[in-house]
């Protein structure tokens, strides 16, 4: 029956096998790190692990349903936010309610401190307190150093982060977590998982990457990534598309492209752009200073440089090379 848990995440076996080791044995590590490329079953798998935990292996609907849904009471979902009007803004919820995201959004001081409270009291309904905490590579550094006092004296509660770039976690942290690897998916798995999606959005993001290969490209066997360039790529406006194509050719074009670029794109845009810039520029001219001077543009503005001031610089150097 623990195996049937994980029937609709694809493309995973080795992750399958250890959850599903540790979910028949009742031999859990206090704090999981899945690990792997955005969009490839890593959050899935946890709610399945999860699942698991509280049905003792048993599927049951109205479990399911409350985790995917985030309202467990024993279940704490954190995710990075933007500090807005006084309040944190979940990422999740910044587009709708209108938050600026200039900057790239954080996981903060205080949202570890209620995870560690949380994970701290008595749960009400499992076993156990469950937490998972999406994109743990975005804390500063007081949010780390307090989640690795937690990771320390972890308690009774259940702990999974979920980071596509868990070398950027502290060393001490990984070390204090089991690590689970996911992989990206293979070409075939890939159309299998987008085909299944409803509203036929699997297939509409197929279709575009076929007349955009370089979103394809950018996706490297993540369904989830595929979506989402997809989508970052309809935000983007069709007049900075053109010029981006190429690159500017005196400083007032890069003073001017700078300008709309920071002026036009939220924080979350511009970080996409780069990537995106990034395939479009090796495929024309093949040149790796370009692509490491875009790497340092995008480490200023995660640094919370000014966008136009980090946009400027980076664009003049790219005129000089």
């Amino acid at each position: 029956m623990t195996q049937a848990l994980f029937g609709d995440l694809q493309g995973q076996p080795l992750a399958q096998r250890l959850l599903v080791a540790a979910l028949e044995n009742r031999r859990l590590a206090p704090a999981y790190l899945f690990s792997g490329p955005d969009g490839v079953g890593r959050r899935l798998a946890a709610l399945r692990f999860l699942e698991g935990l509280l049905g003792g292996g048993d599927a049951a609907p109205r479990e399911r349903r409350r985790l995917e849904e985030r309202n467990h009471p024993d279940l704490l979902w954190v995710e990075p936010t933007y500090n807005h009007q006084g309040r944190l803004i979940p990422r999740s919820e910044a587009e709708s309610m209108g938050v600026s995201r200039r900057t790239p959004p954080q996981v903060r001081l205080e949202q570890i401190r209620d995870l560690s409270r949380f994970l701290a009291r008595q749960p009400l309904q499992s076993p156990r307190g469950l937490v998972i905490l999406e994109q743990p590579e975005a804390m500063a550094e007081g949010a780390a150093n307090a989640l690795l006092k937690t990771l320390e004296e972890p308690g009774h509660g259940l702990l999974i982060l979920l980071s596509a770039a868990p070398e950027r976690l502290l060393t001490t942290i990984r070390s204090r977590c089991q690590q689970i690897r996911f992989t990206r998916l293979s070409e075939a798995c890939m159309h299998s998982v987008l085909a299944q999606l409803p509203d036929e959005q699997g297939e509409q993001a197929l279709s575009m990457a076929a007349s955009h290969p370089e979103l394809l490209s950018l996706a490297a066997g993540s369904p989830g990534a595929l979506l989402e360039h997809v989508r970052v790529w309809m935000t983007i406006p069709e007049e900075l598309k053109q010029r981006l194509q190429m690159l500017p050719t005196t400083p007032l074009q890069a003073l001017a492209l700078a300008r709309d670029v920071s002026e036009q794109l939220e924080g979350d845009q511009q970080l996409w752009l780069i990537n995106w810039w990034q395939q479009n520029l090796w495929t024309t001219y093949q040149q790796p200073a370009r692509l490491q001077r875009l790497d340092r543009l995008r480490q200023h503005l995660l640094s919370f440089v000014q966008p136009r001031l980090a946009w400027e610089v980076a664009l003049l150097n790219l005129i000089d090379a």
